[in-house]
């Protein structure tokens, strides 16, 4: 790898930077002149990506092989963001999906899910949030799913990691707001990406080829939605009235929940 200088927009960590989206995001990001940490396990395939991003764009690109569904592959990582002055973006993306009922999914296989989708990513947040609050700006962006906005039988573990990861980024958002650090969240719909068939669970075979958008055009909107100045971008989502709507109800939802007494329309009297 080149020691060329730092880059003024500084470096760009991403995760699950082997294949998919992520790959897209470290070329997409190496465009801009970020220069980059890819973190994902598999290192021949690391290696590959940062040697031809360092050709074509001239940065530098840094391979960090880690499990992050596993104690130190995470805590190397944490290690890595914490360390360095020059971290400026995370894009938590590494996390995968089965197409299986409860039954049908083996423990170890849903306990590392939980592992990589939401314990991984919300320590890494964490680390990021860190170092963004001392350098006084950075950006965290991290990948949920459509599915994560409502129950799916069909992913009865990744749906609800991912609603974790939508309302823990909403949290975020509110913690940050105000400052020099931004906080995105990314909701893809069915995305061409190996993390469907990664633990052998399904591919998107069986889907209509109209809804399956291309990893290209899903990372080039999710840009363009964080340039914006987006809180959340939905790639696909044609009529974003749909989410402005959700947002709303589920405020007065929340807002509704808390009362001193018992529903009238349990009958319970006092």
């Amino acid at each position: 790898m080149s020691n060329s200088h730092p880059h003024k927009l500084g470096t760009a960590i991403v995760t699950g930077a082997s294949s998919g989206i992520g790959k897209v995001y470290a070329d997409r990001l190496a465009a801009r002149g970020y220069d980059l940490v890819l973190v994902a396990r598999r290192a021949d395939r690391l290696n590959q990506i940062a040697d031809d991003l360092e050709k074509r764009f001239s940065i530098r690109a840094e391979v960090l092989v880690a499990d992050l569904a596993e104690p130190a592959g995470l805590s190397a990582t944490i290690e890595r963001i914490s360390s360095d002055p020059s971290v400026s973006l995370l894009v938590n993306n590494a996390g995968y999906s089965i197409l299986k009922t409860l039954a049908e999914t083996p423990d170890d296989l849903f306990t590392n899910m939980i592992a990589l989708n939401i314990t991984a990513l919300t320590a890494l947040s964490k680390a990021a949030l860190g170092r963004f609050q001392q350098n006084g700006s950075g950006t965290i962006v991290n990948v949920g799913s459509g599915v994560g906005f409502a129950p799916l039988s069909m992913v009865p573990i990744y749906g609800p990691t991912k609603a974790y990861v939508l309302q823990f980024t909403q949290i975020l958002q509110q913690q940050v707001a105000g400052t020099g650090i931004r906080v995105q969240l990314v909701v893809p719909g069915a995305v061409v990406s190996e993390g469907w068939d990664v633990a052998g669970g399904a591919s998107l075979d069986a889907l209509d080829p109209s809804i399956v958008m291309t990893t290209e055009d899903c990372v080039d909107a999710a840009l363009a939605g964080l340039d914006d100045g987006e809180l959340i971008t939905a790639p696909s989502l044609q009529d974003e009235t749909l989410l402005r709507n959700y947002e709303a109800a589920s405020g007065l939802l929340l807002q509704g929940m808390f009362a001193g007494k018992p529903a009238d329309r349990y009958g319970i009297k006092r």
